[in-house]
Formats: C-alpha cells, sequence, structure tokens
C-alpha cells in the first residue's frame, strides 16, 4: 500500500501522525504536524486510490489561462525531520475513506521497516471551552505508565467514534510500539487554525519527546488570534455573555473530565460538522 523512497538511515525514530477529518478540530493535529515537519524529505507515499473516494476527498483541478495543467490528487505521506539528533517522522493527509484496517497495519510495516520506537498521534477535540483561557491538552495512551503522573486523561469509560489516527496507534500498540495521543481542547465557536492549541501541542509534544522544537512564529499567532477572537465577540450581541459563561464553566471544572462529558461534545460536533457539510 505504500511507497519506500530513498533516506537517510534512521536512528530510534519517532513516529508523529494527524490527519485532516476527525479528529481535527481547529486543524490543531495537522497544524502541529506540519510545523514540526516544516520542509522535511517525503520518505513514504500511500497508494491513494486504495485510500480515497475521490467524490468526498476530491482532486484539485488547476487551469492556466483557460489550459488544463493539474490534477492534485489527495496525498498520505510519510516526511521526515531531525531535531536535536532526533529522527522524527510526520505522517499526514486527509482521513482515508477506505481500508482502514489494511492502512493501518501497512503503517505499521512501514514503521517496523524504518525502526520506528515511539509513537504520538495529534489531534483537536471540540468542546465548550472560551479563547480566553489556556488550552488544556487530554492525554491517550497504549499502557497506563506511559500517561504520565501529571496527565490529564478521560475519566470513566469513554466511547467515542473512532478515527484512522487511533486505528493506527492501535496496531502500533500491538506491535509492542509505546503510543501516546495528544488531543487539544479546542473552543468549539473557533472556524479555521486554532494557533494556542499548536502552542500547547507542539509544546507538550516537545517534552515527550525530549526534543527542542522551535515555536517560530506561533506565539505571535496565537496572540493576533486572541486579539481577533476578542474583537469579532465585542462586536456581537450576547457573544460576550456566552463566552463568560464558559470561563466560569472552565474554571469550575479543571482539567479533568469525564468520558461522557467528553463524548456528548464529539457527539455535538460530528452533528453539527454533517449539517454544516456543502451538498
Amino acid at each position: 500500500m505504500y511507497e519506500l523512497l530513498d533516506h537517510t538511515e534512521l536512528t530510534a525514530p519517532a513516529l508523529i501522525a494527524a490527519f485532516d477529518g476527525w479528529v481535527s478540530a481547529g486543524a490543531a493535529g495537522t497544524a502541529t504536524a506540519e510545523h514540526i515537519v516544516a520542509e522535511g524529505d517525503v520518505i513514504a507515499r500511500f497508494e491513494p486510490d486504495d485510500l480515497y473516494d475521490y467524490r468526498v476527498n476530491r482532486p484539485s483541478l488547476e487551469f492556466v489561462d483557460g489550459i488544463s495543467t493539474e490534477i492534485g490528487w489527495p496525498e498520505t505521506i510519510v516526511r521526515h525531520r531531525n531535531l536535536d539528533g532526533r529522527d522524527l517522522l510526520v505522517l499526514t493527509g486527509p482521513e482515508p475513506n477506505w481500508k482502514w484496517r489494511a492502512f493501518a497495519a501497512s503503517v505499521a510495516d512501514l514503521a517496523s521497516e524504518l525502526g520506528v520506537v515511539q509513537h504520538v498521534s495529534l489531534g483537536g477535540i471540540p468542546w465548550a471551552a472560551p479563547h480566553t483561557r489556556p488550552t488544556i491538552v487530554v492525554t491517550t495512551s497504549s499502557r497506563p505508565d506511559l500517561l504520565g503522573d501529571d496527565a490529564n486523561h478521560p475519566e470513566g469509560v469513554l466511547r467515542v467514534p473512532a478515527s484512522v489516527v487511533s486505528a493506527v496507534g492501535h496496531v502500533l500498540a500491538d506491535r509492542g510500539i509505546p503510543t501516546v495521543g495528544l488531543w487539544a481542547r479546542v473552543p468549539h465557536y473557533v472556524g479555521g487554525v486554532y494557533h494556542p492549541a499548536v502552542v500547547t501541542l507542539v509544546e507538550r509534544l516537545s517534552r515527550h519527546l525530549g526534543v527542542r522544537i522551535p515555536l517560530g512564529s506561533l506565539v505571535d499567532d496565537a496572540a493576533e488570534q486572541r486579539k481577533s477572537l476578542d474583537a469579532a465577540i465585542d462586536e456581537q450581541d450576547g457573544v460576550a455573555e456566552v463566552v463568560t459563561q464558559l470561563e466560569t464553566l472552565y474554571d469550575a471544572q479543571g482539567e479533568v473530565a469525564s468520558g461522557e462529558e467528553i463524548a456528548a461534545e464529539i457527539e455535538r460536533f460530528l452533528i453539527e460538522t454533517v449539517e454544516d457539510e456543502p451538498i
């Protein structure tokens, strides 16, 4: 299902995965992955015909002066970047429509071929959170000892719709590769990339991997977005009151949420996403 390209020798690489689709509120996971890998070299490609329904993930068609010049097909790729002497492999693309189990098994085969020793999934969870408070990250893992003493993880039983990144994580864990998921809570009223979540995920991933990941312009981007959101809310009657209510909820609830609370937020997000999807 994949083509492995020429690459330099890797030492104990970590595989980081994030996909467009579910779970990707605020593009938190994918934007973080793109920031990490920057202009990294592509070292593996997955066959798009095996993964995508092109009526859902439509290719892009480019015209120049009325002449058709190029079709851009959806891509699932692995890129490589070395930071602080650590090899990072970043798997990104639109969430596949087909063959999730075969795809997850192929990713695991590729991971074994490349000597991957650690895996991290990244994403964003839509949440009744105010943009005026720090971003909270929910942590999941394949083993209790990977969570850490200070990890914020769901309490009780949590049953939610699965994503392909979770399917990949499960297969990698079955192959003996330690797996952790970092999921930023993103205010459900924010559209586009939510930069504060990206900053928080980069910082958490940096600590988890023991690698210094430069933030670049992310902090400034987050500050500018905060100003824009503040201004937009001030201009809309009643919205500021809603944000105040979310702040009260945030302050009372703290970081930990039950499985039922997380599931309810996710269910609402999926319903709204389907309703808002263009025909």
